[in-house]
């Protein structure tokens, strides 16, 4: 872990269309431009010597750090503290809006709020994964970097013209920019990073710094405002809520899974993959959360999304579907996974992979994620029109056709194809929601073969995905090993939450999958996936027990293993994909996924206890 900070040990900024990681210790060491699956411009959070970076933070090394969110916004405010000064750094990204943009302004005030402090700057970037070299130009109103391949990364001062410069050291060794600043209390100075400029550096007055800094208050503020959640965990709730905000690209209203790339799932282990775009999963299962929440617009932003996926390739054949695993933010496929050897890897762990080649895996469970995600918006009130349904029946047509083969599954196993129940389930539920969805709206269908279809599933899930001697469904035909995505079946009415088959259920999955509350995804040892080594439980899976026992009624139960999973976040309340045996987290971070489950599990849970 040498010089790598713990990956909980990190904030979130963003604008809507990209996002940037600050560390405690006041390090940007992750940020990509101008989309959150572009090449990274700092990336010393997957390679401290050749990632890149922006660091500002106190001269005195001995000192306190703090970090929160201005309240209810995405402001971050790093605070350092010295016997002989106290100091804050506050980053925000100014919101880009929903009309695709190349600029991208990450804003870092700088100011001493008590004695005095010295600070120390370092603008290091690393343009394209640390692949293209630049050079450095300054000019009497800031620096300019400029990559070979013309990419450029601006720094405008914050400062009055008729300051005073504090600026005692300047240095550009390596094409990197040094300096150091002194404040008195009520000083303040920064410094505004651009990408896509579009012109040279300029000084960023006070008020001007003012009105971007308000504006972006006003605008999380109103966003929030929204909310009708006034349940229990309020708080909690909506900074997820301003998560999966932040995870969000406005122009196509598409979350990604998680804003960083090969962040590991075991320390110096391979499970390190991409998550930088949009799995059909994890968004449709975003809908139900937004819409929870009463966040309308941003749901019908997505469901425009997906409506656009699934017309695309409708009827088109092939080995994996119509619908892709998952996408870029724009809806485009080209998602070919390379691995960046010239990278060592987040604390050693390689390799460092961009891309994904999960996505062309077949996945049968997105079919039964789109139509539940669409029937649950049309109860909401967002309406797929009849065009949409067109495409939905070829693709149910292609599902009726091919549902019953091995796949790769949701937790998308590189170990070859197997007969996964949760494929199946969510099959099912693929051709029970359309079956309702045409009759609400009176739509022409293939009803019946739907209905047989549907019907088959069912019985063959019940047939060959329960284990008589575990008293358990189980991951796969022909084995016994469990499978937390199985957690959903009651959640999507596969099974009652009151029928004795499904606490029984519940209780193998208690025995073998729980730790002290935390949730394994499965046992690799008992079903081998493909891949080395070993991963923490998943904070997903802990949310999705938690909706479990709730509608099941173990509402005693649900409400603990809430409460302690609320002890593994970080300060800022934000989840990575795992958690470790010591309590760290691990995986991409913050994961989407995880926040999209968070909200479920606080709905379901305090609708529970609401009805005692």
């Amino acid at each position: 872990m040498d010089g790598y900070p713990l990956i909980e040990n990190h904030g979130l900024i963003g604008d809507l269309q990209t996002a940037a990681l600050v560390t405690t210790e006041g390090v940007v060491d992750w940020f990509c431009s101008p989309r959150f699956d572009s090449p990274s411009v700092f990336g010393a959070l997957l390679d401290k010597e050749k990632g890149g970076h922006c660091t500002v933070q106190p001269a005195h090394r001995t000192h306190t750090t703090k970090q929160l969110y201005l309240p209810d916004t995405a402001i971050l405010v790093t605070r350092f503290m010295t016997e002989a000064g106290a100091g804050e750094v506050i980053d925000f990204m100014p919101v880009t809006g929903t009309t695709v943009s190349p600029r991208h302004r990450l804003v870092r005030l700088v100011r001493c709020v008590r004695g005095s402090m010295r600070f120390d700057v370092e603008i290091a970037p690393r343009f394209d994964y640390g692949r293209r070299k630049h050079e450095l130009h300054i000019t009497q109103h800031g620096a300019v970097f400029a990559a070979e391949d013309g990419t450029e990364l601006t720094v405008h001062p914050i400062r009055e013209p008729e300051d005073g410069r504090l600026i005692d050291v300047l240095t550009d060794q390596g094409a990197d920019l040094h300096f150091s600043l002194t404040l008195e209390a009520g000083q303040q100075r920064g410094l505004m990073l651009e990408t896509g400029a579009a012109g040279p550096p300029t000084e960023v007055r006070l008020d001007e710094y003012q009105r971007l800094f308000d504006e972006t208050v006003a605008f999380w503020r109103s966003w929030l405002a929204q909310s009708r959640y006034t349940g229990r965990w309020r708080e909690t709730v909506e900074r997820s809520a301003i998560t999966l905000k932040l995870m969000t690209f406005a122009p196509s209203g598409a979350v990604v899974a998680a804003p960083t790339a090969a962040l590991p799932e075991q320390l110096g282990g391979e499970r390190n993959w991409d998550y930088r775009f949009t799995w059909i999963r994890d968004a449709s299962f975003s809908v139900y959360a937004l819409l929870g929440l009463g966040f309308t617009e941003e749901a019908r932003a997505f469901m425009g999304w997906l409506n656009d996926r699934v017309k695309e390739r409708a009827g088109r054949s092939g080995t994996t579907g119509p619908l892709n695993v998952m996408y870029k933010v724009d809806g485009s496929s080209d998602l070919d996974e390379q691995i960046l050897d010239h990278w060592e890897g987040y604390a050693g762990s390689a390799p460092v992979r961009i891309g994904n080649g999960a996505a062309t895996q077949l996945q049968l469970d997105i079919y039964g994620e789109a139509l539940d995600s669409t029937y649950f918006a049309h109860q909401h009130g967002l309406q797929v029109g009849y065009g949409g349904w067109t495409s939905m029946r070829e693709n149910l047509d292609w599902l009726a056709d091919h549902w019953d083969q091995a796949e790769e599954g949701i937790w998308e196993t590189r170990g070859g194809r197997q007969d996964f129940t949760y494929g199946r389930v969510m099959s099912w539920v693929a051709f029970d929601r359309a079956l309702r969805l045409a009759e609400a709206k009176g739509w022409p269908s293939a009803a019946g073969r739907w209905q047989a279809e549907r019907d088959a599933v069912y019985e063959q899930v019940m047939a060959k995905g329960w284990s008589g001697e575990r008293q358990a469904f189980v991951q796969q035909y022909g084995n016994d090993v469990l499978d937390s995505s199985l957690l959903r079946m009651a959640t999507v009415g596969f099974v009652s939450s009151e029928d004795p088959i499904w606490g029984s259920t519940l209780d193998a999955i208690e025995r073998e999958l729980v730790s002290d509350s935390l949730v394994y995804r499965y046992n690799p040892e008992a079903s081998p996936d493909g891949l080395r080594g070993s991963e923490g439980t998943f904070s997903l899976c802990t949310f999705m027990h938690v909706d479990a026992l709730a509608r099941a009624g173990r509402t005693d139960r649900a409400r603990l293993v809430f409460e302690k999973m609320m002890g593994y976040a970080n300060h800022l309340g934000l989840y990575s994909e795992e958690i470790d045996p010591t309590g760290r987290q691990l995986g991409n971070f913050p994961q989407a996924f995880t926040h999209l489950a968070l909200i479920d599990a606080a709905l379901t849970l305090n609708t529970a206890l609401d009805g005692q």
